[in-house]
């Protein structure tokens, strides 16, 4: 019953940031961006950042996809705000280790992951990891100022 309920908030915490994605919009003065696409789905996502002394200071985004896809977007702008850039790579190996079920036992601490542990179901559903990955490998990839083109086909 516990369970049934979780899934039920987790649900709607998803829902709630696709419907309303927090931080959608580009970001006038962003200091880096990507661009990222899933192939596959047809999602596609641009991650603006401003950072300043090695923190992310703000964090938008534009793009169209699914649920999962804006959904994850808007809770991951909302994450990385005020982290450095370590602690946001580490953000994003973690939540990558949480959809993918990549993690040693208790290595990922979904609970530390706080809303973002609401993507704890997706790696039951395969064809949807990317769709929750797609934002954050965009990140990512704005974070080292990549400028080639993410492509969930590519990403690891």
């Amino acid at each position: 019953m516990a369970t049934e309920n979780l899934r039920e908030l987790y649900q709607e915490v998803i829902l709630d940031h696709s419907k309303r994605p927090r931080n959608f919009g580009e970001l006038p003065g962003a200091n880096r961006q990507a661009h990222g696409t899933n192939p596959l789905c047809g999602d596609q996502a641009t991650v603006f950042l401003t950072i300043e002394e090695n923190v992310v200071k703000d964090a938008r985004f534009v793009g169209s996809g699914c649920a999962i896809s804006t959904a994850s977007a808007s809770m991951m702008t909302e994450a990385v705000k005020g982290k450095t850039l370590t602690e946001a790579e580490s953000l994003f190996r973690r939540f990558h280790a949480l959809i993918t079920n990549s993690s040693e036992p208790g290595e990922t601490g979904a609970e530390e992951l706080g809303k973002l542990s609401a993507f704890s179901g997706v790696c039951e559903f395969p064809v949807r990891v990317k769709c929750a990955a797609l934002a954050w490998h965009t990140l990512r990839a704005a974070m080292q100022e990549d400028r080639r083109t993410v492509s969930t086909e590519a990403s690891k």
